[in-house]
């Protein structure tokens, strides 16, 4: 079984995101850098949570919990250093309204198993692969040397976490099953950011 730090050399090679961040969300966010930290925080929060849950979901898979609860663990961690972040500058996680992006586009995942399955990690790797994406811009972008390091320092996880994901999936599924679905939930999770006003938010 694969560790966290590994995922193989073909996840590098999987074009997970078919579209690119638009310039109006790279200027809405380095412009309410709080606002998308508050945001981020929730994002990390969440991500531990679908991991969690899908380890009490699939609870005798072998392999599974393997996998899924060192990257609980390093979310939380993730969680933690954006919460101290925040309060190191007088700020702490306040509610913080969320776009519709993470349940429009889970709202694609198909009940029946085992596609429920694989629907699950790809909707999953597809939200770590856009997050990934994004923390690379605002660490190209951002004015706030403490927040450029910040996400700088965590693009290597994110793409990790986008690698477990694939790597879950190619352990049960053939690989022109997975891209093909990939593809299809790609094209949805474009579509979705085409319509979403921007918003300082990590994903909208």
């Amino acid at each position: 079984m694969k560790a966290l730090n590994e995922t193989g050399p073909l996840t590098s090679k999987i074009k997970w995101l078919i579209s690119a961040t638009s310039s109006s969300w790279i200027e809405q966010a380095i412009s309410n850098p709080i606002e998308v930290l508050i945001d981020h925080a929730h994002c990390e929060r969440k991500a531990a949570g679908v991991a969690l849950q899908m380890m009490f979901r699939y609870l005798c898979e072998p392999g599974l919990a393997e996998v899924l609860s060192p990257l609980v663990k390093e979310e939380l961690e993730h969680f933690d250093r954006v919460l101290s972040i925040l309060k190191s500058r007088g700020r702490y996680l306040e509610p913080l309204p969320s776009p519709p992006y993470a349940a429009l586009l889970s709202k694609n995942i198909r009940k029946e198993e085992p596609s429920r399955m694989l629907d699950s990690f790809l909707v999953a790797g597809l939200i770590e692969a856009r997050s990934h994406e994004r923390m690379g811009l605002l660490s190209a972008h951002s004015p706030d040397q403490e927040l450029k390091e910040l996400y700088g320092d965590l693009l290597k996880s994110e793409s990790r976490h986008f690698g477990l994901y694939w790597c879950l999936a190619s352990e049960r599924f053939e690989e022109s099953l997975i891209l093909s679905r990939l593809m299809e939930l790609a094209t949805i999770e474009s579509n979705l950011l085409s319509v979403l006003h921007p918003m300082p938010r990590m994903h909208s």
